[in-house]
Parts: structure tokens; sequence; C-alpha cells
């Protein structure tokens, strides 16, 4: 099996200016995101950008970069243009890997390109982590799935889902001996699919749950949903996030 790992990384972060370029132990996290997506199967890794300085810096570090429009809405997006520009064929799976994943494992990333290369069905695949906080449930910023018998996802949302009804509505009553699921945004995706994506205009509950991956499924795409096979540490969008990541790497030293 043969895959393309694409990885988009915008300059410009609301809450973390320069993300790509922040220093983490000596090299910029893009570096880091670059060098375990390198030791994946994939038989190419590209970083997708439309800032000059982080082009010059991807290069300086001996990365294959690809230059993309300023007016992308999404990393699906930008992951088309990339796939456009190569003109890959349309049965070529291509796997998105966020620039801001410096501690992403290699195997997850072969784990969702071999699912979507086994699936007769599926248009994109994608993974999961059972959730271990009850107050993870009911958090907004972490998106949850809800997965049917065959693999394939049934829906996905900000909303605790599924509502237990009972337990929930009283919270003096124990939690049900329910397992919930939070998505992992990495995407293994055909490039056929991603030439219809973009053509697609927003839906409407891609809109409301602020989730692009309703887009697919609102026009009857299936997604593959596997858990994770190791645990994929938290990734970097607040300065929070950057200082815990620093910590982490020094730990490593």
């Amino acid at each position: 099996m043969s895959f393309t790992v694409v990885i988009p990384a915008r300059y410009a972060s609301t809450r973390l200016p320069a993300k790509p370029l922040a220093d983490i132990g000596g090299k910029p996290m893009l570096q880091h995101v670059w060098e375990r997506a390198g030791q994946s199967a994939a038989a190419r890794v590209l970083i997708a950008t439309d800032d000059a300085r982080v082009r010059d810096v991807a290069q300086g570090f001996g990365a294959e970069v690809v230059m993309t429009r300023a007016d992308h809405i999404s990393g699906t997006d930008r992951v088309h243009e990339v796939v456009a520009q190569l003109g890959l064929a349309d049965d070529a799976v291509v796997v998105g890997v966020q620039g801001d994943e410096p501690l992403i494992p290699p195997a997850v990333i072969d784990q969702v390109a071999a699912n979507l290369a086994a699936s007769t069905r599926a248009g994109i695949a994608t993974l999961c982590e059972p959730i271990q906080e009850a107050a993870t449930v009911f958090d907004p910023n972490a998106v949850k799935v809800v997965i049917a018998r065959d693999g394939h996802a049934l829906y996905f949302s900000r909303a605790p889902i599924p509502w237990a009804r009972d337990e929930f509505a009283n919270p003096e009553l124990p939690p049900p001996a329910y397992r919930w699921w939070r998505h992992v945004g990495i995407y293994a995706y055909r490039a056929g699919f991603l030439k219809q994506f973009v053509v697609w205009p927003p839906g409407e509950l891609e809109q409301l749950e602020k989730l692009e991956q309703l887009r697919a499924m609102e026009n009857g795409v299936a997604i593959h949903v596997q858990e994770a096979c190791t645990p994929i540490p938290a990734g970097v969008d607040t300065p929070a996030d950057l200082a815990r990541v620093r910590e982490l790497f020094k730990e490593q030293v």
C-alpha cells in the first residue's frame, strides 16, 4: 500500500501566532511533525503552506514544500490543492496530518491509511479514543463520535452523544456502563473524494457544529472510524499547550 502524507501549516494563528515555527527542544514544531510523519510508511511527505516564512524554514530542514493559496477555509481544502497540483489519481490515498501535532505517533498515520485502503465503502478514514473523564463527554471542544457495528461513523458532535436519557437527566444516578468516544482529528482521504468535497457547499450540520466532516456525511460519504492503536498526545493550540509539550520534550532528553 502506498500513500502520501500532507501536513497543512499556516503561519497565522489567532491563539498562537507563528505556531508552526515555535521552538520545541531546539527545533521548530513543524519539523517534529515532519520527522514523525517520515517515520511512517508514507511514500512521500509534503508540507503545504501559504507563507514564505514557513516554506523557507521547512526547506531548511529538508522538507518538500508545496505552496498553496492563502484563502483556504480548512485544512481539507489545502490538502486538496496539493492533490490537484500533484495530479494524483482518484484512488490515491492521502493522509492529512496537522502541523501542530509534534508528538503524533507514526503508527497511527499508518493505521488510518491502511484502514482506508482496506475499505471498499469509505471515502474517509479517521480514528477515535475512549473518553476517560466524564467532564470530557460534556466538553464542546471534545468532538464525540458514535460508531456503527460495521465500523462507520453514525454521527460526530460537540454535544454529549449518545445522550443517556435517565442518568444524565438525574445527576444523582451513576453514569451508565457505556464507553464514549472522542474523535481524533487525523484523516485519510481518497484523492477522488477530495475533488468532490471542495465543490460541495457547506452543509447545515457542518455549519451548526463547525465540523467539516459532517459535510461528507451529509453528502452520503461513509467515514471509517477505529480506535487508535496507540494513545495520541494532544496537539498545540495555545501558549499553555506549547509550554506543556516543551516540558514533555525536556523529560525525553
